[in-house]
């Protein structure tokens, strides 16, 4: 709801009845709000939220969803399971790209991210060239996952 000359209100009621609320000023500020659950139009506290807290507030509340997110996930996906597999130096796959391997269709288990030297390549695609010691992130069954690790590790015949 706009407040003219302040900045936005936002309110939500909660499974209870209970009502909450952000008020998000022009000039940056943010108060948080407890109304009434007796006279929702009352409200009991006002909070003054500085950047930080603010931030700190939207990142716990961010980080349980997200956990209530992947506990659901986690049920729908039984039998799923990650693991990371490091890549060795005498595999046949080192310097070669990540669709030569094949993991999904040999395996059905799917390259989520390769980690090299701290940085995460997400959703890498079948160009991605492997290289000793990336860390292969993989999901898939515990019989994909351990068909992926074979494949991987397979030496080089030539080396």
């Amino acid at each position: 709801m706009t407040l003219p000359g302040i900045g936005v209100r936002h309110d939500v009621v909660t499974s209870t009845g209970r009502r909450i609320g952000v008020v998000s000023h022009r000039n940056g500020r943010r108060d948080f709000l407890v109304f009434d659950p007796d006279d929702p139009d009352s409200c009991l506290a006002s909070v003054p939220l500085t950047d930080d807290e603010a931030e700190a507030l939207a990142d716990i509340l961010g980080a349980s969803l997200m956990l209530g997110q992947l506990t659901g996930l986690r049920q729908q996906a039984a039998g799923l399971l990650t693991e990371q597999i490091t890549i060795p130096a005498g595999s046949r796959y080192v310097g070669r790209p990540l669709g030569d391997a094949k993991i999904r269709t040999r395996t059905s288990a799917s390259i989520v991210a390769v980690l090299r030297d701290r940085e995460v390549n997400a959703s890498p695609g079948p160009e991605f060239l492997f290289a000793a010691g990336d860390v292969v992130v993989l999901v898939g069954t515990r019989e994909g996952l351990d068909g992926a690790s074979a494949i991987l590790a397979v030496d080089d015949p030539a080396g």
